[in-house]
């Protein structure tokens, strides 16, 4: 059995994949405190991989459709059969993690996004997604060098410091803008 916070259907609102219709899958359960953290992801139910991929189902069953697993951290409990679940109707599965622990088989888009002095264990990814808070630049910078990566994106922290970020950004043109324009529009 899974711990799920909530299942939902919105808009992909961050990195590569914004605006895309998504299903969103929410796992209770993290393994990190960040401070800046906007989601309740302490309560969960309890679902089967079979349960979990017929509630993503109502939403949508369009191959169009992307899945994201997100948290918490989803690689704390998604594992190949929920992936296999999952793909029962073709749609392409993402996982946004804070890359503390591997990624499941099965798995077609991974987001990276590390947070501040905890230990990442993957070395690549599809994206790699920073929340530029208060590091250094040279905190911010390995990360082009650590996780390999066909995006690099820095985004703004709960929409507060846009301006710095795209100052920087302009200083260091290998990076790009992930802005949570749900946020913006005002959807989940």
């Amino acid at each position: 059995m899974y711990q799920v916070n909530e299942i939902f259907y919105s808009l992909q609102g961050e990195g590569y994949h914004t605006g895309r219709a998504a299903v969103f899958v929410r796992m209770a359960g993290c393994n990190l405190r960040c401070t800046f953290c906007d989601t309740d992801f302490a309560h969960g139910e309890p679902m089967s991989a079979e349960q979990i991929a017929d509630r993503v189902f109502t939403y949508s069953t369009s191959p169009d459709t992307l899945i994201v697993l997100t948290g918490g951290e989803p690689t704390l409990q998604v594992d190949e059969a929920l992936t296999e679940a999952l793909h029962r109707h073709g749609q392409m599965i993402a996982i946004e993690t804070n890359g503390t622990h591997a990624v499941a088989a099965g798995v077609d888009w991974i987001t990276v996004s590390p947070k501040m002095g905890a230990p990442v264990v993957m070395s690549m990814a599809d994206e790699l997604k920073l929340v530029m808070t208060d590091q250094p630049e040279s905190e911010i910078q390995k990360w082009l060098t650590t996780v390999k990566a066909q995006h690099y994106y820095l985004q703004p922290c709960s929409c507060k410091n846009t301006a710095e970020v795209v100052a920087y950004i302009q200083r260091h043109p290998e990076w790009q803008l992930s802005l949570q324009t749900h946020k913006y529009i005002s959807i989940q």
